[in-house]
């Protein structure tokens, strides 16, 4: 086992100090957040009701993962390995998985008291300015936490497993995916089932406004943004953040001993400095736009994260290959400066975030031209403006997949052909990209606060008219910078990936290398070989893509089938309480959050048991050769499947918001109708099958990782055991075919029930049909 010298131990202790720092200053920040005024009581009743729902359905959706999270415990013991280690990857499973659901309910609950907030605040004298700061600082606290708890994982497990920490890790980061996606599948559920529910029957059929009190599933939309794009964004990110440091940790330490092991913790532990930093410098001057002074921050931040990390390079890392102990042969003749090579990799990460964070935006931005083509296609009706959303976000998918492709062959390049090290300095540009996640994390969570504080204030009717813009304003940068957080975060799953495949060679080699040269046939021989030429690692290649496919309509099936009970029960409230509409009746706004905690909760199992059973009924089945060619298909169809969802549905929203803004006819107009349409169509798209994406790439890459060796010892060599493999990819394979079975048969019940005992109602010039 690897030892860790003095100088490393002190270095990582004070790493994890540095995480411990972290969370003393989101504390500091969430104070000075809750410190800010209320508003009036209306606003405070709404935002209450908001608080409620969103707490009473994490509570739920955790007691619902709690048992899950049991049995994958349970199930980590039977891989093998030496018991201490697989007693800490267990335990460590358990902890990344506490760490990601703690990082979502924080974020949650302090954004559904920062809305309020700020819904005050944009009346008030800062205005703008001081709006878009709590709205911010808010998504400070939470990337602060993110920070904090990853270093304080990671540097913890160093510490305590010394040489034997990766290993240990793979469960941490597991942990952290599994609960990630569960997050982002449920919360997208829920989000986008009572945002489309609401618009259609609000908007399109009733003619009243987004955020309209008599709409039942207004606070239910409230809600969602929450649970889905606070909580189950800030999930998402700490798993980015946990998972790309497993991945460099293993390769580090696999190929370059103790400096690998060390150095990609030194470089997000800059992250910290850099996450304050941006935090503190973001300020709205003047009348400038809240986005102008957000990519400001960000870009500064960023400089200074690649400035800090060459520093740490030159003073840590040794001047030649030579230096590095226990270094992969043949990396001693290396021409290079590691020095020069590491801090080279970390930049590439860094422009990386900056390239997508300005493609993005560009794509989905309320004056660029895409955006304002789809909105212009709302003169002639609905179909147009799928057509051309879908358009923008095909386009946009191979702009934003080349950036990423073009940055992994830039690390290939620096070095030197080495694939070894090549695959290190994948995951250092990936750390590199995550030194900026804390101000990644506040620009996203901007977005669903900000949304919030819109609908507080048209609820309550207590904001001036000027406080309404400013707020439309600010929701509207949301909608970019929400959108500008999905493709960093797609670029880091992909980063993450690529290291993690790495990883799993490593993992594959090391077992076969215990097997020795007898594979024991030809048969045998091909399920181990990794040339893509073979046909059954083709196959695995097209069964890895199949699978984000499924996964996609699973997703979007499931929102559309929650939308459609919203739908339904929106309209029997209407139906049959005219008072509603006149204000002498309140709605049951709980009902229809009831609806979408169900329907969420009931949805949830199915992409779970296929994210994490595909791989294993692959790998058994057919091999660790083909189960590389699945993983290398879900990387490549995955990347351009989030893209294209995202920027799509990004596109669609702030064409909505062009429209809502006057032009084309402006509010309760045709072309309205149509821009609603198309934003209804990219709900699910972009906050609930495109963000789950990245988890799942991740959890089947480590998922795959763990159970290679297993794959090794029963499908070649003197062991094998091939009834017992297939058994076990049996089994597999039927548990993630029996999801998806299940859930065509609720689907099909959903449905038949919806036709029995439920009757559509007519409407007409923003009215019910009499």
């Amino acid at each position: 086992m690897l030892e860790l010298g003095s100088t490393s131990i002190t270095i990582v202790t004070v790493i994890a100090a540095v995480g411990l720092a972290s969370l003393v200053v989101a504390a500091v920040l969430r104070r000075q957040v809750l410190a800010a005024g209320e508003g009036t009581a209306s606003m405070q009743e709404i935002a209450r009701a908001v608080q409620e729902g969103a707490s009473a359905y994490l509570r739920r959706q955790f007691r619902t993962l709690a048992l899950f999270a049991v049995v994958v415990f349970g199930l980590l013991f039977l891989l093998p390995g030496d018991s201490g280690v697989k007693i800490g990857r267990s335990l460590f499973f358990l902890v990344g998985a506490g760490f990601s659901a703690s990082i979502g309910f924080l974020g949650m609950w302090l954004a559904t008291r920062a809305n309020v907030r700020v819904a005050a605040a944009a009346s008030g004298p800062g205005g703008r300015a001081e709006g878009a700061r709590i709205a911010f600082r808010t998504g400070g606290v939470v990337g602060m936490s993110v920070v904090g708890l990853g270093l304080l994982g990671a540097a913890g497990v160093v510490l305590i497993y010394r040489g034997d920490a990766p290993a240990v890790l793979e469960g941490f980061g597991f942990g952290a995916a599994l609960l990630a996606m569960f997050m982002r599948v449920g919360g997208g559920i829920f989000t986008k089932a009572a945002d489309v529910g609401a618009d259609l029957v609000g908007k399109v059929e009733q003619g009243i406004p987004e955020d309209d009190p008599r709409n039942a599933a207004t606070i239910a939309d409230n809600v969602g943004d929450n649970v889905g794009d606070c909580a189950g964004m800030a999930a998402d990110l700490f798993e980015s953040y946990a998972v790309t440091l497993v991945a460099a940790l293993i390769l580090g330490k696999a190929a370059f001993g103790e400096h690998g092991l060390v150095f990609p913790l030194i470089v997000t532990a800059i992250g910290a400095f850099v996450a304050l930093l941006g935090v503190v410098t973001t300020r709205v001057r003047g009348s400038e736009s809240g986005l102008t002074a957000i990519n400001r921050g960000f870009y500064v931040s960023a400089l200074v994260g690649v400035l800090l990390a060459a520093v740490a390079a030159f003073v840590y890392l040794p001047s030649t290959y030579t230096g590095f102990q226990g270094a992969t042969a043949g990396l001693e003749t290396h021409g290079g400066d590691p020095r020069v090579v590491a801090s080279a990799a970390v930049a590439i990460g860094v422009v990386l975030a900056g390239i997508i964070l300005w493609v993005t935006g560009y794509f989905t931005g309320t004056t660029s031209k895409p955006t304002l083509h789809v909105a212009r296609t709302t003169l002639t009706g609905a179909a147009t403006v799928v057509l051309s959303g879908i358009g923008v976000g095909f386009e946009s998918a191979v702009y934003t997949a080349g950036i990423i492709a073009a940055a992994i062959c830039g690390v290939f390049l620096i070095a030197g052909g080495s694939v070894p090290l090549a695959l290190f300095l994948v995951a250092l540009a990936g750390c590199g990209l995550l030194t900026t996640v804390g101000v990644i994390v506040a620009m996203d969570t901007f977005g669903p606060v900000s949304d919030n504080a819109q609908g507080i204030a048209e609820m309550s009717g207590d904001v001036s008219p000027e406080g309404a813009q400013i707020l439309t304003d600010l929701d509207a940068v949301g909608n970019t910078t929400k959108a500008v957080t999905k493709g960093i975060a797609i670029a880091t799953a992909v980063l993450a990936a690529t290291a993690l495949f790495g990883s799993y060679a490593d993992a594959v080699t090391t077992a076969l290398s215990k097997v020795g040269t007898d594979l024991g046939g030809d048969i045998a021989a091909a399920m181990t070989s990794y040339e893509i030429i073979s046909p059954v690692t083709l196959v695995g290649v097209i069964l890895g893509g199949a699978t984000v496919f499924l996964f996609s309509g699973l997703a979007i099936d499931a929102v559309t089938r929650a939308a459609g009970a919203i739908v339904f029960e929106v309209r029997r409230q209407f139906r049959e309480h005219p008072g509603i509409m006149t204000g002498e009746v309140r709605p049951e706004y709980g009902k229809v959050v009831d609806i979408c905690t169900r329907d969420s909760l009931r949805e949830l199992a199915t992409p779970g048991l296929l994210a994490a059973s595909a791989p294993i009924a692959v790998g058994f089945g057919l091999g660790v050769g083909p189960l590389a060619g699945f993983l290398a298909g879900a990387i490549g169809s995955g990347v351009l499947m989030a893209v294209f969802l995202a920027n799509s549905g990004g596109a669609w929203d702030n064409a909505k918001k062009i429209v809502e803004d006057g032009k084309y006819g402006g509010k309760n107009s045709e072309a309205h109708a149509a821009a609603v349409i198309g934003d209804t169509v990219g709900d699910p798209f972009k906050d609930t099958a495109g963000p789950a994406i990245n988890p799942l790439i991740k959890v089947m890459n480590l998922v795959a990782l763990l159970i290679a060796p297993a794959v090794v010892s029963v499908s070649v060599g003197d062991d094998a055991n091939h009834v017992l493999r297939l058994s076990i990819a049996v089994v597999a394979a039927l548990v993630a075919f029996g999801a998806v079975i299940v859930s065509r048969l609720r689907a099909a019940r959903v449905d038949a029930e919806g036709a029995l005992e439920r009757e559509p109602v007519e409407t007409f010039a923003g009215s019910p049909r009499p």
